[in-house]
């Protein structure tokens, strides 16, 4: 599973104990632009990691457990969807993917294996540095401890166990990415009131996040079908026309 900041470690100047930085893995065949990038997020304070091609991605990603993994889509080896699902079976660390292409349907493959956001190339390196910073914001809700009582919120099958992070549909559990199940949190906490697209994001990415608001649209795609709820006929995540989505009672 994706870690928060890293064990303290100690500082030989001053034998105080400090946090590691964050790890960020740092995926693309372009030599020189990864090296752009890693140098950028070296000094925002983050420790990085290079590889090149699809399986190397793999086993870094297994080796070194990043917080954050930044993803092209055009990799040799095995391209960017195929490591994103790969990655999915063993971590829940942000996958931020890139792709060359304006294509729209790259961006909703991307997501739809379990990417985080996604940026289209060329971008600003400090626009990336932005988006890794404002996703490490996002608060790491951990289980409660054993002895404590965990009010699971429930809609119609559907129970929602925020602080176990846990998500069942007929009593069976549901596997959500964490941006899904932060969506999924956002809306169950007010069931009664329609969030726009920019409050979600307020909430789950961070209202220092910058990029397209429709972002939302694909996750919320994406958590309807796994929560079996048609757009058609939904009975869990209502689209509120002209505003953006609401909980629904099951």
């Amino acid at each position: 599973m994706g870690r928060g900041p890293g064990p303290p470690v100690k500082n030989a100047d001053n034998c105080r104990m400090t946090q590691a930085p964050p790890q960020i893995l740092i995926v693309d065949d372009e030599r020189a632009l990864a090296g752009i990038v890693a140098s950028y997020l070296d000094r925002a304070g983050y420790a990085t990691a290079l590889a090149h091609t699809g399986p190397d991605a793999l086993d870094a990603a297994r080796r070194l457990d990043p917080d954050v993994i930044i993803l092209d889509l055009g990799l040799p080896g095995l391209d960017g969807i195929e490591v994103c699902r790969e990655v999915r079976t063993f971590s829940d660390c942000y996958v931020l993917m890139l792709t060359a292409r304006a294509d729209e349907v790259d961006k909703l493959v991307g997501l739809s294996v379990g990417a985080d956001d996604y940026l289209t190339k060329p971008f600003s390196p400090r626009e990336l540095v932005a988006r890794v910073q404002a996703v490490l914001r996002r608060p790491r809700r951990t289980a409660p401890p054993s002895a404590a009582v965990s009010d699971a919120r429930e809609f119609g099958a559907l129970t929602i166990d925020q602080d176990g992070r846990e998500v069942k549909l007929h009593g069976e559990e549901v596997t959500l990415t964490r941006t899904e199940f932060d969506i999924l949190d956002a809306l169950s906490a007010r069931p009664h009131l329609a969030l726009s697209r920019r409050q979600i994001i307020d909430e789950v990415w961070g209202p220092s996040w910058v990029g397209d608001d429709h972002v939302v649209d694909v996750h919320v795609a994406n958590l309807r079908k796994k929560l079996d709820d048609p757009p058609t006929e939904p009975r869990y995540i209502l689209t509120i026309r002209g505003v953006g989505y609401r909980m629904g009672q099951g």
